[in-house]
């Protein structure tokens, strides 16, 4: 069997930069929008099947906000927030995921009495249910997410709710936002703090060349992140540093490419071709599958078009990006278990 579409579908994979919003699908949205609608004709929200169809040309000015809207005015309360989450745990399990590292930013709503902390735990105790389920191949775990347009008093809040929910399924916490907001040396102290705490640390690292300044990237990389993810407008030097540290790398082929984040160089022209060959885990990613349409089988799929693959390349891949994931031990052995067994590597 080449590694083709069939063979990508049916590979188990690991899913570690996933934004949960960003994954849910315009499927799920209308979804949402035709129960909102029924309890409530005079709804002013168009059907998302309408506004933003399938196959819809991406543009980071216009795509990225209204999809946005959609996210935040259907899903901000606690039956959304359930049944989105839901919807996207049984989507990466379609697709063959068998471990994911979903990432949210916690976030209020005022209007529904949701608080943050309320945020977290609702999206915790779904993963949990499905998790408990022996039926479910995947298992899914919460990376909390700061966005560079927080204080460092948000910060600090946030790593305060990963510490709290960390026995119910957090693993980490992540940067992430605007890449043109600068400024992020003042959230050192949250980092180290949940560092020190044991929990893991990924970051969204030079995804822009606002955002790569070498003063930006060394302070990052003085973070001591277990992986970072992006990595795009990279220097040789930080890439050696990199290396050095042994920092995994979350590569989003689709996202990259659709958005031309890497110029126009297309797939091929993808830095997945160097960070392959450099000797640091690598986890290939969807980002945004619900923007891109492109499932982590298709990831697969068109890395090993593009970079002619074999079937050991993939198996590779797919062992080192295990010890890179913010997982328990047992975890880890599971996901090596499995890919040490897996049929699919011969025939």
């Amino acid at each position: 069997m080449a590694v083709d579409a069939a063979f990508a579908q049916r590979l188990p994979k690991i899913e570690l930069h996933a934004h949960l919003t960003g994954s849910i699908s315009r499927g799920t949205l209308h979804d949402i929008w035709r129960i909102k609608k029924d309890e409530d004709p005079s709804l002013a929200l168009p059907d998302p099947l309408v506004a933003i169809p399938p196959g819809v040309v991406i543009d980071l000015n216009t795509f990225f906000p209204l999809f946005s809207s959609y996210i935040y005015q259907l899903c901000s309360d606690l039956p959304s927030i359930e049944f989105s989450t839901k919807r996207v745990l049984s989507d990466f399990q379609a697709d063959g995921v068998v471990y994911l590292e979903l990432r949210t930013t916690p976030r209020a709503s005022p209007a529904h009495n949701i608080s943050k902390d309320l945020y977290v735990s609702t999206v915790l105790s779904i993963l949990r249910s499905h998790n408990a389920d022996p039926a479910n191949t995947l298992h899914a775990t919460l990376i909390l997410s700061i966005d560079r347009r927080n204080s460092l008093p948000e910060a600090h809040d946030t790593v305060d709710l990963a510490l709290k929910h960390r026995p119910f399924g957090v693993v980490g916490v992540d940067l992430c936002g605007d890449p043109a907001v600068s400024g992020i040396a003042k959230f050192a102290p949250a980092f180290q703090r949940a560092k020190e705490a044991g929990l893991g640390i990924t970051l969204h690292f030079a995804e822009a060349t606002a955002s790569a300044t070498d003063e930006e990237l060394r302070e990052l990389l003085r973070w001591q992140p277990g992986r970072i993810g992006h990595v795009i407008h990279v220097k040789e030097e930080i890439k050696d540093e990199i290396v050095k540290q042994g920092v995994g790398v979350e590569l989003c082929l689709s996202c990259n490419v659709q958005l031309k984040m890497h110029g126009d160089g297309g797939y091929e022209g993808h830095h997945f071709g160097w960070w392959r060959g450099a000797g640091v885990g690598v986890a290939l990613s969807t980002d945004d599958v619900g923007v891109f349409e492109s499932p982590l089988s298709e990831e697969y799929r068109l890395a090993a078009e593009h970079f002619e693959l074999t079937k050991d390349d993939v198996r590779k891949l797919c062992e080192g990006a295990v010890e890179t994931i913010f997982g328990s031990e047992a975890e880890k052995e599971r996901l090596r278990v499995m890919y040490r067994e897996w049929d699919g590597w011969t025939g």
